[in-house]
């Protein structure tokens, strides 16, 4: 990988500014002084430094972040848009939300570089759980229950059958869901004859948003939680 690449990768700079950096001598690779932006490095071995602070370099990012409402699950938008509540250094590293959650919907969204890995999670033939907690109004009863998990007509969509449990004498509870069309619990309730006033994405992918973490806060998933989102994508 040539060095001005390595440090766009990481986030330190962009291409244009690795490349004046790199010449004025501010980065070293294993102790020496390079001043080639073109130089091909081992991004997994080499030990680079941008004056004197060591550059982590990694293939491939994930993060959690728990969305708060009033921001588009975009890269840019007209409005605000989630990466704005990440390092700035995201965006450049190539990062990009996995899905979409509606601007009002808040709770867990996967943030990733990696595009093959968020392709597979929202293949319709993975069927990935996607788990929200929801309220409503007026509150649905056992029969509308019943039709919501058998697959519901949101207009053309028979939606595939789906989880549902009540609390509240109906008025809320957790759905899910296993595709992810445009609003989709949204016509679902709909379709019942109810309206969502509040929703959650509260589980995807085998993993659960971690409840340390405030709206618009983030952090990465761990290796293990890494592994548990291969596996739900059909890795092995």
């Amino acid at each position: 990988m040539r060095l001005d690449r390595f440090l766009g990768e990481t986030g330190a700079a962009s291409r244009s500014e690795a490349t004046k950096l790199i010449r004025a001598s501010k980065v070293s690779v294993n102790g020496e002084v390079i001043r080639d932006p073109s130089r091909h490095i081992d991004p997994e071995t080499a030990q680079v430094t941008l004056a004197g602070v060591p550059l982590l370099w990694r293939k491939f990012i994930y993060v959690m972040l728990n969305k708060p409402q009033g921001y588009v699950s975009a890269t840019e938008d007209r409005g605000p848009t989630v990466m704005e509540l990440l390092d700035p250094a995201f965006v450049r590293m190539g990062l990009f939300p996995c899905g979409r959650l509606d601007i009002d919907t808040t709770g867990f969204l996967l943030v990733t570089n990696d595009g093959a890995l968020g392709h597979e999670l929202l293949s319709p033939k993975h069927h990935v759980d996607k788990t929200y907690r929801y309220r409503c109004d007026p509150p649905i009863g056992e029969e509308q229950r019943m039709r919501l998990e058998a697959g519901v007509d949101i207009g053309g969509l028979i939606t595939r059958p789906a989880e549902v449990v009540c609390t509240d004498g109906g008025a809320g509870g957790e759905i899910t869901i296993r595709e992810g069309k445009f609003h989709q619990i949204k016509r679902m309730f709909e379709a019942v004859g109810s309206k969502i006033t509040e929703l959650e994405r509260i589980r995807f992918g085998g993993l659960t948003l971690d409840e340390s973490l405030a709206r618009g806060e983030w952090r990465y998933l761990t290796p293990e939680e890494e592994e548990i989102l291969r596996r739900s994508a059909g890795r092995k």
